[in-house]
């Protein structure tokens, strides 16, 4: 079957901007046995290892999902990092490279801490109140449910002790070789740090009544005691050595690296007030629009000067639009006024050169709040979106009334027109998307875009085809001419508030909330929209196998049950696939075992295709190898979502495998999680 119309997809390309995120804390690696001259850094999605001496980023390492927390190992050779999506991956800090994932958390890490021998580590999540301690060697990990608010604080004990802080007023102690509180420390109000002093003989906490308590630690026929000693204090850390940060108001412990500033080679910074855009028009030169004081700033991008400012509105400037022959642009603001400027060279009092101004020729004044403007591409029509949900066109030379647009619920935040002007997309704080035709003002379509207000929308030069951007993070592509959703292109963490398409089409711009610059590639690799349904379907089918409840198992709360994915389930069935198999060869092997004695001689027995590819095995040794290549963290979420009657075969194969003393430690987990 041919196709009816044929798209090309768009690719992240590249990402500017990046130093560092507001989310997440900074850490001192060590690299190349090197302290304190690199410091890793959550950067959106990557974590940039920045060189404090050289102002260089040598490494990063990061998948597409937002980081929140960062913790090195003790021995500095393992960097685990916390992402926005649950998981937490470990990477090689020299490397970057990282194949140990956890997912046990209902929401972001907010906290991580190694042990000193670096095999376990403890993380906490938001607005989820329990503490989970993995094995870093054998990728799994035990719950410690106790706490009722936020945990602050989690430190490790030589004798396999856990101690924990919260915003509930208690601090906890917990055996990890039962995995239960056995201690709980009251006392405080919020707790908000604790330290380990004099060898582990001795800890201090740090709460919100601005009083710091010490606390001796005995051990006494195994059991511990405490005796307190309260001193006047509001927060305290611990370093190499016990450094005790007496604050007086918030809460709050901030480490400044006292290095230089770290600047993108090339690049400037300029501070031009509360800026709400940036275009470059006529001769290279660059403009800039203050919404809260209403005024215009030219500047020259080559000399990197500001020529001019000029008040252009009696309050904010929403809306800047550049004309099609770059000599002049239409601006509208709060006034309820729409004004037309003209480019124009004016004597420089300081040069004996003429340098660029700008100038009003015209005003148009209207009854509501203008929000958007915007020129058509012959510059005979002017778009404006005014305060009352309305966009009304109006006629460049005379400035008459000619089409009225009305139809969103909320105001139209953006819109563009077409390259020949039959077409006007209207973008609206009510999520949704309208085409209009410009004959008669009436609507072609309206396309429910995103799930937040629409923020952003333009056209591709020479085509039909737009890009919209909005608060739920993504940006759209649409075909105008058949109202069908094209492709969306994900990467931005926070509200994406303009785009910009090249004038090739070849490249797609986003400027997002996450302070990133985010560019997208169109390539030669045709895209298919039912293909393009399929992988959403397959999404949506993911995310609402990550949001079911998961069945309880004996001995363990709800809290202990994983996330239910698509790399689970595909593991689950890949076992099944390997028993029945196995059994099918079994049972053809007794078969052949029955023919060759009625025959009286050896008969040729038929190969298994899926055993001759790997290797011609045994089917037992197949069985085996499907186990072994299912990752540890995923082995018991796997058996746990098998259908009972794979469970006895099994038991019979796990126990085999063991007899035989092939990979016993992962297989007895396996045979006692089944068992349980």
């Amino acid at each position: 079957m041919g196709l009816n119309k044929q798209y090309l997809r768009y690719v992240a390309s590249a990402v500017f901007g990046l130093i560092g995120s507001q989310k997440g804390n900074i850490v001192l690696v060590i690299l190349c046995g090197e302290k304190g001259h690199y410091v890793a850094v959550p950067t959106c999605e990557h974590v940039f290892i920045w060189d404090l001496r050289r102002e260089g980023k040598p490494k990063s390492a990061g998948s597409m999902l937002m980081v929140t927390c960062l913790h090195l190992s003790p021995n500095g050779l393992h960097l685990a990092v916390g992402y926005e999506d649950r998981c937490i991956r470990i990477f090689s800090p020299l490397s970057g490279e990282g194949n140990v994932t956890f997912s046990g958390h209902r929401a972001a890490i907010t906290f991580l801490k190694y042990n000193q021998l670096k095999g376990m580590l403890a993380s906490e999540s938001r607005l989820w109140y329990n503490i989970i301690v993995w094995d870093v060697i054998n990728e799994s990990g035990h719950y410690l449910n106790g706490h009722k608010d936020a945990i602050t604080q989690a430190l490790f004990l030589e004798k396999n002790l856990l101690i924990s802080s919260g915003k509930d007023t208690m601090v906890k102690w917990w055996d990890l070789d039962t995995q239960h509180c056995f201690r709980t420390t009251v006392g405080h109000t919020e707790v908000w740090g604790l330290v380990l002093v004099s060898e582990e003989k001795r800890f201090i906490t740090g709460a919100s009544d601005s009083e710091l308590r010490a606390w001796d630690i005995v051990y006494l026929q195994e059991v511990i005691t405490f005796s307190d000693h309260v001193p006047r204090a509001q927060y305290l850390s611990c370093f190499t050595i016990v450094h005790l940060l007496f604050a007086i108001g918030r809460l709050f412990l901030q480490i400044v690296l006292k290095t230089g500033s770290m600047t993108a080679a090339g690049c400037e910074s300029r501070a031009c007030g509360h800026d709400q855009g940036v275009w470059v028009g006529a001769w290279d030169h660059a403009h800039s629009v203050s919404p809260q004081t209403g005024k215009l700033q030219l500047c020259d991008l080559a000399l990197r000067t500001l020529l001019e400012t000029v008040d252009a509105h009696n309050g904010a400037v929403w809306s800047v639009s550049l004309s099609p022959d770059q000599h002049g642009f239409v601006t509208g603001g709060v006034d309820k006024a729409v004004k037309f400027w003209d480019f124009e060279l004016v004597k420089d009092e300081n040069s004996p050169q003429r340098r660029l101004s700008v100038t009003q020729t015209r005003a148009l004044q209207l009854e509501e709040d203008v929000l958007y403007v915007r020129y058509f591409p012959d510059q005979k029509l002017v778009a404006v979106s005014l305060l009352d949900c309305t966009v009304k066109v109006f006629y460049v030379d005379t400035l008459k009334f000619f089409l009225s647009l009305y139809g969103h619920k909320l105001p139209v935040i953006c819109m563009d027109i077409s390259y020949d002007g039959a077409l006007i997309a209207t973008g609206s704080a009510d999520r949704s998307v309208k085409i209009w035709g410009l004959d008669f003002g009436d609507c072609h379509k309206s396309l429910f875009a995103h799930d937040d207000s629409v923020m952003y929308l333009q056209f591709v030069p020479k085509t039909h085809l737009f890009f919209t951007s909005g608060k739920d993070r993504k940006i759209k592509q649409w075909d105008a001419d058949r109202f069908e959703h094209v492709q969306m292109l994900e990467g931005n963490h926070q509200e994406i508030w303009c785009l910009a398409v090249s004038p090739s089409g070849d490249y797609v711009m986003s400027s997002s909330h996450d302070k990133s610059l985010r560019l997208w590639e169109r390539t030669r690799e045709p895209l298919i929209l039912e293909e393009e349904r399929e992988l959403q379907w397959e999404t949506e089918y993911e995310e609402s196998l990550a949001k079911e409840g998961q069945p309880a198992v004996l001995g363990k709360t709800q809290e202990n049950n994983g996330r239910k994915s698509i790399e689970i389930v595909k593991a689950a069935e890949r076992i099944m696939e390997a028993v029945e198999l196995y059994l099918e060869e079994t049972a053809k092997m007794k078969e052949h075992k029955a023919i060759c004695k009625a025959a009286g001689k050896e008969v040729p027995l038929p190969t298994n295709p899926i055993l001759m590819a790997y290797g011609n095995i045994s089917p037992l040794a197949y069985v085996l190898k499907i186990f072994k290549g299912i990752k540890s963290s995923e082995l018991e979420e796997s058996l746990l979502v098998l259908p009972f009657s794979y469970v006895p075969d099994i038991l019979s194969l796990l126990q085999e495998f063991i007899q035989l003393g092939s990979d016993v430690e992962p297989l007895c987990r396996g045979l006692f999680f089944l068992l349980r």
